[in-house]
């Protein structure tokens, strides 16, 4: 008689043994009330009198579906994000919000419209990461209630239309040409500041310049398909000039 008695408790005790793995936490209800965390580990719930709920305390990410916005400059762009989180106190998590996974993700897609409308299309391609960081920054402060740590956001793509692609590639295009022509404008300029230097150094030399136009002469000559139209500088004129005036006269 005895056996039969032991026999319903020993099943009892093993119906009530649960296993709390490494990486999840457990919550305990008793009479339904808040009764403590279950560490990992074999740990006892009383049918009837107790329950219990599993979270698993391991990072999550996200996968935020596009979202349509239209930034700050009245730019309309689709944007995707994935977002990494771990529950940080797992009776907050089930106190506190009904279901945190569909939480988070509501509470990243209304906070990623928000923060792409304050942001101007170019901050928006330039500063991905701070973008990014001013999203996670916000929803972190806003789960921390809920017993949930925001670990970091990514954003994965920033969709726009095939006008607006259009009008960056001619920006861009119009900004390389801009660039060539500051770029070629100061090569002219820094050539005409030499040559300038060494026509005053020539002027100043006695027959440099007829040197420097033997030299060039003999340069081009290398090529006989060249052909070569010479015009006598002013300064050989004038040194022949001298000499007549410094002949004697007949």
């Amino acid at each position: 008689m005895q056996i039969l008695l032991l026999i319903p408790l020993v099943l009892i005790f093993l119906y009530s043994i649960k296993q709390v793995n490494q990486y999840e936490r457990g919550v305990k209800f008793r009479f339904g009330k808040y009764a403590g965390l279950m560490e990992p580990g074999w740990r006892l719930v009383w049918p009837v009198i107790e329950s219990w709920v599993r979270i698993d305390m391991r990072v999550k990410a996200v996968d935020v579906p596009d979202q349509e916005a239209i930034t700050r400059d009245n730019v309309s762009a689709k944007v995707n994000a994935v977002i990494y989180y771990r529950v940080s106190l797992a009776n907050k998590a089930i106190i506190e919000v009904e279901d945190f996974y569909y939480a988070v993700s509501q509470l990243a897609q209304t906070t990623m419209r928000n923060v792409v409308g304050e942001t101007a299309l170019d901050d928006l391609l330039s500063k991905r990461n701070e973008v990014a960081d001013n999203i996670q920054k916000i929803i972190d402060k806003a789960t921390d209630p809920w017993g949930i740590k925001v670990e970091s956001v990514e954003l994965k793509d920033i969709i726009l239309p095939d006008e607006m692609k259009r009008v960056i590639a001619r920006q861009a295009e119009a900004e390389r040409e801009r660039r060539a022509i500051i770029i070629r404008a100061e090569g002219e300029k820094a050539a005409a500041e030499n040559i300038a230097l060494a026509a005053g150094k020539l002027a100043k030399t006695a027959g440099g310049l007829h040197v420097r136009t033997l030299q060039t002469l003999g340069e081009l000559s290398a090529d006989k398909n060249n052909t070569i139209v010479f015009v006598t500088p002013l300064e050989i004129l004038r040194a022949f000039e001298g000499l007549v005036k410094k002949s004697p006269q007949k």
